[in-house]
C-alpha cells in the first residue's frame, strides 16, 4: 500500500503532466484529442513513474497519440521538474488506459437493455 506522501506525490505529478499536455504540447498528434490522465503510479525512489492515459477515439487515433506522448516525454519530464519540486525527475512511461472508455461502453449497453425491456 502507497504511503500518503506517495499518494499526494503521484496526484502531483498527474495534475502537472495532465496540464502541460492541454496546453503545452503543440504536437499535432496530441492537439484537438479529449485527453485524459487517469493515474500516475511512481516508483519509491521516483526513477519511473508509469503514466496511464485515456483517449476517447478510434484505435488509430489512439496509437497517434501515444506516440506524439512517447516523442514529447522529454518536454513533458523537463516541464514536470521545472513545475514541481522532487528530488528526482521521474522518467514517463505512457501506458494506454481504456477503462474510461469501457466504462462509457458499458453503460450504453445498459441502456440498450433498459430501453428494450420497457418496450
Amino acid at each position: 500500500m502507497a504511503s500518503q506522501r506517495m499518494i499526494r506525490t503521484n496526484e502531483e505529478i498527474r495534475r502537472e503532466i495532465s496540464e502541460t499536455i492541454n496546453n503545452g504540447l503543440k504536437d499535432p498528434r496530441v492537439q484537438d484529442v479529449l485527453i485524459s490522465i487517469v493515474e500516475v503510479d511512481a516508483t519509491n525512489d521516483l526513477k519511473t513513474a508509469k503514466v496511464y492515459v485515456s483517449v476517447l477515439a478510434d484505435d488509430e487515433v489512439k496509437q497517434d497519440v501515444m506516440e506524439g506522448l512517447n516523442a514529447a516525454g522529454g518536454y513533458i519530464r523537463k516541464e514536470l521538474a521545472r513545475k514541481v519540486n522532487l528530488r528526482n525527475t521521474p522518467e514517463l512511461i505512457f501506458k494506454l488506459d481504456e477503462s474510461i472508455e469501457y466504462g462509457v461502453d458499458m453503460f450504453r449497453k445498459i441502456d440498450e437493455v433498459m430501453n428494450e425491456s420497457e418496450k
